[in-house]
């Protein structure tokens, strides 16, 4: 194709996309500044005038795609699609933010200023430009919530074209939309996005998996059909004579939904029950019926069905934290299958579908000031908090957001009788930070439904809860575990860096007080001997430990760092290193430190018999053949290989993605790695025999290690095998299922 040829294409590809934007935003309820879009396209068209993505395209056709994503499917306004549009041309052309507020105005500067990635900053050299960048979006959305709105868009788009990224890349990016991008838009009731981006995020990092569910939820299709046809008959007859306008659909769970499911209950795809959702949207029929209309339905959804007595939700009186409104019940159909049936008004659906932005105004810089507006608030305060109060780690700072992002929400009642929404699994402690920090600090216990318990008691839905304080009780240390939600656990890391900066302080003048009591010279040289003395990583743990009088400042602490210390022994390569003509190891292996070595990141590393032993297995996944499996180089260089579901994987993905490395398996079955099996079932006689004879004999499989507990004719135990891969695994936990006595079979790492 010649130049001419591709370049009328090219033109014709971005015209098309243009106009589908200028048609979606014609046909909102916005303002109709087709002008001012119209002058943002053009300046952004320019500005990236001759680059391609990876994929082919004119770059262009990224911010135009954002843009239709937050007009057509978000629902924002011209302010947000030009924001959209220029998204990318601060930080790829030479333009500056004061060039975009001087042709577009402030506003729209702001909000791409708050777009763009930034280097370096707060966590010193050793920075995560990835949690920097959050960092920052998160600064500006709490001046303007379309920031993040518009990040979500531009990080949508960039999950559907990702199969045009390398491996690794692939995995940085699936990992942390998976980890902060998927619940920031559940967070904000993005329904749809959330959905999408795990989904996405699970075909990217599980390939084989992915296809296979989507494979089986295909091949069930026809009967789901069948049984939501059956289900809905006398539903629909009873709305009809209701007489209320209605919609019925069908709602299947999507693939990273479902295998979610087979994760956390270990069970197969056909173990799982509920993969089918009946969803009622409804139109009120008046402006103040939306609520008795609901309840209504569902009297007469119930009338049919029996419903599930542990499996009724209502968010009609106590919305969740996110806008979300809807009544959920679980009803048995005749074909003696559970079905989840969620009843909603048409204002309901299109605020759990779209969330905040479905009511989001700008009308000369003011918003309604509705519950679900009044809910992001706060929200948006509690990350304020966190922001005001840096971790000094970028991990740390990210599983902070990370935990107010909480999925699962209940209702506690103060004694006054209000009402606040609260994470599942909160303790009283939290509930203390969440009224005030200074009820948190000095929190005692609480009074639970008039019952005294401890600052660990977990709360329930529906619990009164009344804080206990003391002004004698001070944060400690201990109380960590007992904080479940962001800004407890913010705070109480905040006051203890403070108390240990004042111990540090203590113990420094203590040290320098006592050299020059006896008459010593203080220099950095000795305060290391006694750190090297007491086995202190750092100088600021050796004075903590001086200032809170765990180390004694005595004489034979004086005699101890006088002595002449040995010198370290220069670390050389013997007598190589005279011979400058010998080469050295090839650099996929080239050695630069205990266990380091040299990776060429931009390409797949294969995993093999023969290089194994070079890298590290992590520890808390501990994957073998035929894993999902990535690479991650620490700061000694070590590479560390890790299931990609890992949850320290997830963590490295979102802040230092740049150190992932693409890696997958070539072995054949000459070496074995450990792994271990969990164990469930009835104690009866015999039953450890049965065990051993499936395992040594049938299978010829070498046992490390077994434990197991009985109680009440019920065991369970581990068992450490010595396997190939994952085939040699699922086809152990496969016969060990058909022992009459083992309930439950499943893999723990």
């Amino acid at each position: 194709m010649d130049d001419d040829t591709r370049a009328k294409q090219d033109e014709e590809m971005v015209g098309a996309a243009y106009q589908k934007l200028i048609d979606t935003y014609l046909a909102s309820p916005h303002r109709k500044k087709v002008e001012l879009i119209n002058r943002a396209f053009n300046f952004a068209k320019q500005a990236h005038k001759g680059v391609r993505r990876l994929s082919g395209e004119p770059y262009i056709m990224h911010p135009l795609a954002v843009a239709q994503i937050a007009c057509g499917e978000i629902g924002l306004g011209s302010t947000s699609i030009c924001a959209a549009l220029l998204h990318d041309v601060v930080e790829d052309t030479d333009y500056t933010v004061e060039d975009l507020s001087n042709v577009f105005g402030p506003k729209i500067a702001q909000i791409v200023d708050g777009l763009t990635k930034i280097s370096g900053g707060i966590f010193g050299e050793k920075a995560s430009a990835q949690a920097e960048s959050f960092k920052k979006l998160l600064l500006t959305m709490s001046d303007d919530i379309r920031v993040i709105l518009i990040k979500i868009s531009d990080r949508l788009h960039n999950m559907r074209t990702l199969g045009s990224q390398p491996a690794h890349k692939q995995y940085k990016i699936a990992g942390e939309t998976l980890y902060i991008y998927a619940p920031l838009a559940h967070r904000l009731g993005l329904n749809i996005i959330k959905e999408e981006l795990e989904d996405l995020s699970f075909k990217y990092e599980h390939p084989e998996q992915h296809q296979q569910i989507v494979d089986q939820l295909k091949a069930i299709e026809p009967h789901l059909n069948e049984v939501f046809r059956e289900f809905i008959k006398p539903i629909r007859t009873g709305l009809d004579k209701m007489g209320v306008t209605y919609d019925i659909k069908a709602r299947i769970k999507r693939p990273y939904s479902v295998w979610m499911k087979m994760q956390n209950k270990h069970v197969a795809f056909e173990e799982i029950y509920d993969i089918l959702a009946v969803r009622v949207v409804f139109d009120p029929k008046g402006p103040d019926t939306e609520i008795n209309d609901c309840l209504q339905i569902y009297g007469i959804c119930t009338s049919f069905y029996d419903q599930h007595p542990n499996r009724f939700r209502d968010w009609l009186h106590h919305p969740k934290a996110n806008g979300y409104q809807a009544l959920h019940t679980t009803l048995m159909s005749k074909q003696g299958r559970w079905i989840e049936l969620q009843i909603r008004s048409r204002r309901m659906d299109d605020m759990a579908e779209r969330g905040f932005a479905a009511h989001w105004k700008y009308k000369e810089g003011e918003k309604d000031a509705s519950a679900s507006e009044t809910e992001l608030d706060k929200w948006l305060a509690t990350i304020k908090e966190i922001l005001d109060d840096p971790q000094p780690s970028a991990m740390d700072f990210l599983d902070t957001i990370k935990l107010n992002l909480y999925a699962s929400e209940i209702f506690v009642v103060t004694p006054k009788g209000e009402f606040r929404t609260m994470p599942a699994g909160c303790t009283a402690l939290d509930f203390a930070f969440s009224i005030h920090t200074m009820l948190g600090t000095h929190c005692m216990g609480a009074k639970v439904n008039h019952q005294l318990v401890p600052i660990s008691h977990k709360l329930e839905s529906g619990d009164q809860v009344e804080i206990i304080t003391g002004n004698d009780i001070r944060v400690q240390e201990s109380w960590l575990p007992f904080a479940t939600t962001g800004k407890a656990k913010n705070k109480i890391m905040a006051i203890l860096r403070r108390q240990r900066r004042e111990k540090a302080k203590k113990g420094e003048e203590m040290v320098t007080e006592w050299l020059s009591a006896h008459e010593v010279p203080a220099n950095s040289v000795l305060v290391d001997r006694i750190c090297n003395l007491y086995r202190k990583p750092t100088r600021e743990d050796l004075f903590v430990a001086i200032g809170d009088g765990s180390i004694e400042l005595n004489d034979d602490l004086l005699e101890a760092v006088q002595r002449k210390q040995p010198k370290a022994k220069k670390q050389g390569n013997g007598w190589k290193r005279f011979v400058p003509f010998l080469k050295s190891k090839p650099v996929e292996t080239q050695e630069e430190g205990p266990g380091s070595v040299v990776i060429d990141k931009k390409k797949p590393l294969a995993l093999t018999e023969d290089n194994i032993s070079r890298f590290i297995m992590c520890p808390h996944c501990r994957p073998i053949p035929g894993d999902d499996v990535l690479g991650y180089l620490d700061e000694q260089n070590r590479l560390i290989i890790h299931k990609r579901q890992c949850a320290d994987a997830n963590r490295l993905k979102t802040a230092h993605g740049n150190q992932i490395v693409a890696v997958y398996w070539d072995t054949h079955k000459r070496i074995t790695f450990p792994a271990t099996i969990h164990i469930e079932g009835i104690d009866r006689v015999g039953v450890l025999r049965s065990l051993t004879d499936v395992l040594t004999q049938q299978l010829n499989v070498n046992v490390r290690h077994i434990t197991i507990d009985t109680n009440d004719g019920i065991f369970q135990g581990d068992i450490v095998l010595e396997v190939h891969d994952t085939q040699d695994l699922t086809t152990i936990i496969k016969n060990l299922k058909k022992i009459e006595e083992l309930e439950d079979v499943t893999r723990i790492s």
